[in-house]
């Protein structure tokens, strides 16, 4: 049986059908998609991670990198008290809270503490902020930062590299572990949640 002439109709039908499943199969052979790393990191990476990895990272250097604000606050525990830098970091349109721990002796603690009024129990003091120029050649111990905004993991991993290690978290989450930068990245459903930053020495 001889079949009708396709019309111009179907000829159009046919080419959309064949369009939509081009664009499917291109769209499946598609590579990964490129996220944009944070430039700051990069920065960091050379100016703060890489000394404090080294255990040469100084209360000083660090201050030069964030905002002018900067306060030590002293922290009674008892456990063993502290002394905390706490600043901002401004960069890339994003907002981080910068905490870190100055390494100063049990006795230094002590003295500082007596001159404060203070004692283990007591409350967290902020101390003078001409503290930070006098106290600026004292090492940090650890380091940490905190998005105060949402960031994707996926940023990180484009500024890193992909992580050595990946740990699951008791409280949720995963830790991608860096040890030759001495950084762990807290992730919670694809964001970032927490980095953290320690001398190489501790995760070897």
């Amino acid at each position: 049986m001889k079949l009708p002439p396709l019309r111009a109709q179907h000829w159009l039908i046919f080419a959309g059908v064949a369009f939509i499943f081009f664009s499917w199969g291109a769209w499946l052979m598609r590579g990964p998609q490129m996220v944009e790393p944070l430039a700051w990191l990069q920065k960091w990476q050379t100016d703060i991670f890489d000394p404090l990895a080294a255990d040469q990272l100084t209360l000083m250097r660090l201050s030069s990198e964030v905002e002018e604000d900067g306060e030590l606050w002293l922290q009674p525990r008892l456990d063993g008290s502290r002394l905390l830098y706490r600043s901002e970091l401004q960069a890339d349109d994003q907002a981080w809270a910068v905490e870190a721990r100055i390494a100063l002796s049990d006795d230094e603690l002590v003295s500082l503490m007596a001159a404060v009024g203070v004692d283990e129990k007591g409350e967290e003091q902020p101390l003078s902020a001409q503290l930070v120029r006098q106290l600026g050649h004292y090492e940090v111990i650890y380091l940490s930062l905190k998005p105060l905004e949402a960031v994707a993991t996926q940023r990180i991993i484009s500024s890193l590299g992909q992580p050595k290690l990946s740990l699951e978290l008791q409280e949720g989450g995963q830790a991608l572990v860096y040890p030759e930068r001495g950084l762990t990245v807290h992730t919670l459903d694809d964001e970032v949640g927490l980095l953290f930053a320690v001398p190489r020495r501790l995760l070897e």
